[in-house]
């Protein structure tokens, strides 16, 4: 019955538009007032959820990604990136994709990669002549890169969901490859519908030109090999990490491009302060979600049921990804990986999976789900900068969604592809 009260309220709540951190919070006040408990035990958990050190690193990381976007870095590295692919059949489209894949190396969030590389892609396709839907599709599945390159803030919050016991800086290096082949996959799906729309390839500008773009860009991709290089060699933590990517973020724009302006630089910072007050929020509230689901040995009943089901892991391994799959169509990330993390994760450790392994799929499968209706958020900025609705952007988005999927099925049954870097360095 608990369980029900549970569950019950927080989809009675959720269904109804309360805010999920709200809906965590009541759920979870009002199953420990069902089973007698002292209702103080919800505050502490909040607290206790929110009273970690690596946390730390996500207000900064965001902090970062938002003074790189107001900063110029992005206009930067979509020109190096038109260089490099922009003669590739589809063009511009390639060009979106590959200014994700470095982009997110500096931002960390699909939402700010939508934003930024989209509303500088976006316009410049219309005008080129792509389809808007054509255009809107690649931006809104090609931000979810962001979310697997260093520096992902999503990989911390799945660390500390975790326990705090899976190191971060194996996640970062986890992440790479599987985010290369996604940008890959996608790739090869906007290949396909240009070249069933007709749609132009730009002019190569000559390796001149491509060098003096690259040395442009230059000072904003140094970013990358600070924060992933530091954390990876052990020079520092990922909180501090965070730390340095803001002063330099703020070198770079103030110095060095002479692009951020004292009114960019107090919006970004309450850009900043609302996304960590929001995402800090939600994760204290299901903590307290969480503790109460392995009180109620949530996790020890979802393994018997499971193995009761099959004890084949790639069977298991399928009704995890359809199940997360679902939910992530109607929940936004950050919670998600807080609630699920400690249901599924006991799940597929219990069948064999590295729980590194594991990081990387849950990210990317709840990184589809911010692409999908009802609630994708990225889904949601994509289509406010190309000022399309969505309905018409999902009516031409399946080959995209489908390079993802099979990115998905590949990550989840070929270990080495998330496992393989991280061994390098151990």
């Amino acid at each position: 019955m608990e369980l029900y009260v549970l569950f019950g309220t927080f989809v009675f709540l959720l269904a109804i538009g309360t805010p999920v951190a709200f809906c965590l919070g009541v759920s979870s006040f009002a199953t420990v007032i069902y089973l007698g408990l002292p209702p103080v035990v919800v505050f502490q958990r909040l607290n206790s959820g929110v009273s970690v050190f690596a946390l730390m690193a996500i207000p900064f990381f965001i902090f970062a990604g938002d003074l790189m976007v107001r900063g110029d870095i992005a206009r930067r590295l979509v020109a190096l990136a038109g260089a490099m692919v922009g003669h590739l059949r589809g063009g511009l489209g390639q060009v979106n994709i590959t200014a994700s894949v470095m982009f997110g190396g500096v931002s960390g969030s699909a939402a700010a990669d939508a934003s930024a590389v989209g509303g500088l892609m976006v316009p410049q396709m219309k005008a080129r002549g792509y389809g808007v839907d054509y255009a809107v599709n690649i931006t809104v599945v090609g931000s979810i890169i962001a979310l697997m390159i260093p520096p992902s803030h999503n990989m911390i919050i799945y660390s500390i969901a975790a326990g705090g016991k899976i190191s971060i800086a194996d996640l970062f290096t986890a992440g790479i490859i599987p985010g290369l082949i996604l940008a890959l996959s996608l790739m090869a799906a906007a290949w396909w519908v240009a070249s069933q729309r007709g749609y132009p390839t730009e002019p190569f500008p000559g390796l001149k030109r491509l060098g003096d773009l690259f040395l442009n860009a230059l000072p904003g991709l140094f970013l990358i090999l600070i924060i992933f290089g530091g954390v990876r060699s052990g020079i520092f933590t990922a909180s501090e990490s965070s730390n340095i990517a803001v002063v330099y973020a703020m070198l770079v724009t103030f110095l060095v491009y002479r692009s951020l302006s004292w009114h960019d630089f107090v919006e970004a910072t309450k850009a900043a302060v609302r996304t960590t007050a929001m995402v800090l929020m939600v994760i204290g509230c299901a903590n307290a979600f969480g503790w109460l689901l392995a009180y109620t040995r949530v996790p020890a009943l979802l393994v018997e049921a499971m193995s009761n089901l099959s004890d084949n892991p790639i069977v298991i391994l399928l009704l995890i990804n359809l199940v997360l799959l679902i939910l992530g169509t109607f929940m936004d990330m950050s919670p998600l990986i807080v609630i699920t993390t400690p249901i599924f994760l006991p799940v597929a450790v219990a069948f064999g999976v590295d729980p590194v392994h594991f990081g990387v799929i849950l990210i990317l499968n709840l990184g589809i789900g911010l692409c999908t209706p009802p609630v994708g958020a990225v889904l949601f900025v994509g289509c406010a900068v190309g000022r399309i609705p969505i309905q018409d952007a999902i009516r031409t988005i399946w080959p995209f969604y489908s390079a993802a999927f099979v990115t998905l099925m590949l990550v989840t049954y070929i270990p080495s592809l998330s496992l393989w870097l991280p061994s390098l360095f151990h």
